[in-house]
């Protein structure tokens, strides 16, 4: 059974910690067991209660009112709560919870009731990423085993992936834009978003995927039509700085533009000639959006 700390207790449900030492000694519906230290620990079960009671208050329940329910209670209530504009955020906590258990029909329904209510791209940008960043920072701490991440995100990337595909027949022409992660870096998930924006703005995207090496990069950039190259860096692997990483990129295409995005970057000190560095989200959005507004002529 795992279990974990008040900390990781405070960055899943979004509830300070003080705030969760409090509701315990004024409330008798959770209590946390204690090690030999006398420091809190928290099983499952704990959190997932606690997931449903974070989901209610942040819908606008009072905690006095949560604390009179019983546990069916409490799970009863968090069934009516409707999905809406104003509290779709919220719904990470029932993503968390149904990781929890490996419930992939669970984790399915919010996903594709979000969907539905909200759209494609505001459920990947405002909940799917903040969960997957959630869940990332309870994997870095030991509490989470890898297997309920990659379970997480291969649902997700799989919808991804079908969603692009609504894209596929407008790819008729050669590709000009080769889209990767380089050697090393495997997280895929926020490329394949990119492939899927890219795609929707009408670039002609080739698609690599992660670790890639430079050898085989070379290779795709030598295909009649390949103009742009999209390196997208989550964390940096390549064993030097990403500064160097980039002048060697630009050094060896010099008649590519090419663009970077990514929390690898923001290291990053320079600037490059035909190399452009989309650091904020705007950027990125502004480049992909740039093609409709024939910003780089076919």
């Amino acid at each position: 059974m795992q279990s974990f700390s008040i900390r990781n207790i405070e960055l899943l449900t979004g509830i300070k910690a003080h705030t969760l030492r409090i509701w315990e000694q004024r409330y008798n519906f959770f209590k946390a067991q204690r090690k030999e230290s006398k420091q809190r620990i928290y099983s499952n079960e704990d959190l997932k209660k606690l997931l449903c009671i974070s989901f209610l208050y942040h819908n606008g329940w009072k905690v006095s009112k949560i604390a009179v329910l019983s546990d069916d209670g409490i799970v009863e209530e968090v069934r009516k709560v409707a999905l809406h504009i104003s509290n779709y955020k919220t719904y990470v906590q029932q993503l968390l919870q149904a990781a929890l258990d490996f419930n992939e029909a669970s984790f399915l329904a919010v996903l594709n009731e979000l969907i539905e209510n909200i759209g494609f791209e505001k459920t990947i940008i405002d909940v799917c990423y903040p969960y997957l960043h959630r869940i990332g920072l309870l994997w870095d701490t030991g509490n989470v085993i890898p297997a309920q991440e990659h379970f997480s995100s291969y649902l997700i990337q799989n919808r991804l992936i079908s969603e692009t595909e609504r894209f596929s027949a407008a790819q008729n022409e050669a590709p000009e834009l080769a889209l990767f992660c380089p050697e090393n870096e495997y997280h895929e998930l926020p490329l394949l978003f990119l492939n899927y924006l890219l795609r929707k703005n009408n670039w002609k995207v080739l698609y690599l995927g992660a670790n890639i090496k430079l050898a085989d990069l070379k290779e795709a950039a030598q295909l009649p039509g390949i103009r742009f190259l999209y390196l997208h860096l989550i964390t940096n692997f390549t064993g030097v700085h990403i500064d160097d990483y980039l002048e060697t990129l630009r050094r060896s295409f010099p008649d590519h533009q090419i663009f970077v995005s990514g929390r690898g970057i923001e290291q990053s000190q320079r600037s490059f000639v035909g190399l452009q560095l989309l650091r904020r989200d705007e950027d990125i959005f502004r480049l992909i959006e740039s093609r409709e507004k024939q910003a780089f002529p076919r």
